[in-house]
């Protein structure tokens, strides 16, 4: 679907993942502008990247509607939100309001102004069965971009992802500002798996989504990923660097496994191939011919060995917030 060079607006620019989609897409020739609300972060955003980086808070539909008649995008990637799950749970209202209205003032934009196509990031927390709110305020912002996918008009798509290392608040930056601070690593949850990718990977996701969006708009997509024991991560990193931890008190929403698929999903979806990687794609409630057979939880996911345990911990990526 997309042209090359595009012009791209990236809610939520300044994060991680942002930074990243900025410098990959513009270094492949398309104009890229980063948004969001924190006028410090759009500056470090738009040094780290090459790209420019305006003034954009999702809350505000006026927010919205000037940065893209001042962007006039082709395509927006809609990566803005509220995404720490304890968070959620303490500050409901603010996670709403981002993920939720801010998710719809972009929509309610983009068609307005005929933008080409809006491409949401998600969470495997969005799959059922979700735990908590930010897992459920993702899963209504699915819901809601593919339903008002229609042809002709804005196409709507959304990316499912697992954990990014090295993003922003996730466990291996917060484990290793505890080991500065404390000298200990203070762990809810060993017992807990989670699907685990690189940020390289996760732009990836992106950039097939958007080469591909004339078959999968109106749906999810995400790919096979695999998983680790959060102990398992631990006991490496100990092994080869000496760290202690210690296991404290949960967070309010947390579950013991994510589902890239759940099981109510599984009617829907879906897999395919693109650039030699198995993907899956969840068109909700759009039964499918020959439909996934079982759920994408990382307990049954391909296990990431020691080795790439250890290339996740010791391969820290620029651009972090």
């Amino acid at each position: 679907m997309m042209t090359t060079p595009a012009t791209i607006l990236v809610t939520g620019g300044t994060g991680f993942l942002g930074r990243h989609l900025g410098k990959r897409l513009k270094s492949e020739g398309n104009r890229v502008v980063l948004g969001a609300r924190n006028n410090k972060q759009n500056l470090e955003a738009s040094r780290f990247s090459g790209c420019d980086a305006i003034p954009l808070d999702v809350n505000s539909i006026e927010s919205v509607r000037d940065a893209v008649n001042s962007v006039r995008p082709d395509v927006i990637i809609h990566a803005a939100a509220t995404k720490f799950v304890d968070l959620a749970e303490r500050q409901p209202l603010e996670c709403v309001d981002v993920n939720v209205v801010g998710s719809q003032n972009v929509a309610r934009v983009a068609i307005d102004r005929g933008i080409q196509a809006v491409l949401g990031i998600s969470t495997d927390k969005a799959s059922p069965p979700v735990r908590n709110l930010y897992g459920l305020s993702k899963a209504t912002m699915e819901r809601v971009f593919c339903y008002l996918d229609r042809d002709p008009g804005t196409q709507f798509a959304c990316v499912r992802y697992g954990n990014v290392a090295w993003s922003t608040g996730s466990v291996l930056p917060l484990w290793t500002r505890m080991l500065k601070e404390k000298g200990v690593i203070g762990t809810t949850g060993p017992h807990m798996r989670r699907f685990f990718f690189t940020v390289n990977e996760a732009v990836q996701l992106v950039l097939t989504a958007l080469e591909n969006m004339a078959s999968i708009h109106g749906r999810v997509l995400g790919r096979e990923m695999k998983s680790a024991l959060i102990g398992d991560i631990l006991r490496v990193w100990r092994k080869h660097h000496g760290i202690r931890y210690e296991t404290i008190e949960g967070r309010p929403g947390e579950r013991l496994d994510e589902f890239l698929v759940g099981e109510q999903e599984l009617p829907f979806t879906e897999t395919c191939i693109y650039n030699g990687v198995t993907h899956f794609i969840i068109g909700f409630n759009r039964p499918v011919a020959s439909p996934l057979c079982q759920q994408l939880s990382s307990k049954n996911a391909p296990p990431l060995t020691e080795d790439e345990i250890l290339h996740l911990i010791e391969n820290q990526p620029p651009g972090m917030v």
